[in-house]
């Protein structure tokens, strides 16, 4: 790479955000498009190690960007699916409630859903029956139509080569942001790029990036791993599509749950056990010089936040396979210890923190400056609204761009 580059619009990371924002802007005849990222293909972190549940705006609060982007972007992605043949299944999603005090939130999911827009019916447990054979619920379940399940990897792919076909759009791979160097100007691993606005779509790392700008500086990102199993081949039958718990709305995190995928297999996941590092995948792996101050600042929620301390002293059991075989025996009929076996499949969801409030953000935050546009808590369902989460953040560039 030369050691200056010069483009309008600089986006900084290649994950579903940064490549259907990229998407949008070719789309509004916006040119000469750079995108940087650290890896050596797009969506290695959050963006291609997520379920590929294609959520349909149950769980927002009704005036949530969460809420306002998620059921149009849905939309959006299946119909791209459609035009470009990749996989797409259709087959919904259920909603049970393991005890009766869980009804009043089922009905109140049921609420949200309809004020978004949602396509929702609550069922009883004869409708389940049909729907999921082998799901069980008490009293009544929440029917979810519009939830879809895609391969983000084959979506990620797709949109990399539409991208750069005919050097629309150009992709640094193994290229990191370190700093801001001047106005307009960013010095990466492999030189400087100076732009007319830049676009933090950075993810695990977005907080860091706007920091170095000055802004989102009353917030910081904390991993949480989101580990998986899965069900014997010979098993998949057991699932037709999505089996969900009824979740706490109180936090971000929605249970483990059963998913089956476009290939057949049928994942059960993911925990939200706190982490030590935004690449902390493994035991050790991805733990670095941060994970210290990751400790302290988790410690410092677990005192100070009761719902951070619920989550801290139940989640970490599911490393135990008893626990977590527990929390998804909740959701089915039929279920043995034999029929679960291990999987590969991990990922790391960056949360957002107000260190003012020591609150879990629970929307999307975007914090602009003249020259500069920061997109930080991009978690579930910023995969599946990101096309019209898209169009929001081409709406606000400056005109002059």
């Amino acid at each position: 790479m030369p050691e200056n580059i010069s483009t309008n619009i600089l986006i900084c990371g290649c994950g579903i955000l940064g490549l259907t924002i990229a998407r949008e802007l070719l789309r509004r005849g916006h040119q000469n498009i750079v995108i940087i990222e650290k890896e050596d293909r797009p969506g290695l972190h959050a963006s291609g190690r997520n379920s590929g549940v294609l959520h349909a705006g149950i769980y927002y609060a009704p005036d949530s960007a969460k809420a306002k982007y998620c059921l149009k972007g849905n939309n959006m992605m299946k119909a791209y699916c459609r035009e470009h043949g990749l996989p797409l299944l259709e087959n919904g999603k259920v909603v049970v409630a393991s005890s009766a005090d869980q009804l009043e939130t089922l009905q109140e999911l049921h609420r949200r859903a309809q004020q978004n827009g949602a396509r929702v019916e609550m069922i009883d447990q004869q409708q389940l029956r049909e729907i999921e054979p082998n799901a069980k619920t008490v009293d009544q379940a929440l029917h979810s139509l519009d939830t879809a399940v895609v391969d983000p990897r084959a979506i990620l792919d797709c949109l990399h080569q539409e991208l750069t076909k005919g050097g629309k759009v150009k992709i640094l791979f193994n290229t990191e942001f370190q700093k801001t160097d001047g106005k307009k100007t960013i010095r990466t691993s492999k030189g400087r790029i100076s732009y007319q606005h830049l676009i933090n779509a950075a993810g695990a790392y977005s907080d860091r990036l706007a920091h170095t700008f000055g802004l989102g500086q009353n917030y910081q990102l904390i991993p949480f791993k989101g580990l998986y199993r899965q069900l014997k081949p010979e098993k998949s039958h057991l699932v037709n599509g999505n089996i969900y718990p009824v979740p706490n709305i109180k936090n971000p995190f929605l249970g483990v749950h059963f998913t089956k995928s476009v290939a057949g297999t049928v994942y059960l996941g993911p925990t939200a056990i706190p982490a030590f590092g935004r690449e902390n995948y493994g035991i050790l792996a991805g733990l670095d010089q941060e994970s210290l101050q990751i400790l302290i600042r988790d410690l410092i929620l677990f005192w100070s936040n009761q719902q951070f301390r619920s989550i801290a002293l139940q989640e970490p059991k599911k490393y135990i396979f008893k626990y977590f075989f527990e929390d998804a025996k909740r959701l089915v009929q039929a279920l043995e210890p034999e029929d679960i076996m291990a999987s590969a499949k991990v990922g790391i969801r960056p949360q957002l923190i107000d260190l003012k409030t020591s609150e879990l953000v629970m929307d999307f935050v975007i914090e602009q400056e003249e020259h500069s546009t920061h997109i930080l808590n991009a978690i579930s369902p910023a995969f599946t609204g990101s096309m019209s989460f898209a169009e929001m953040i081409a709406d606000r560039l400056p005109p002059s761009i």
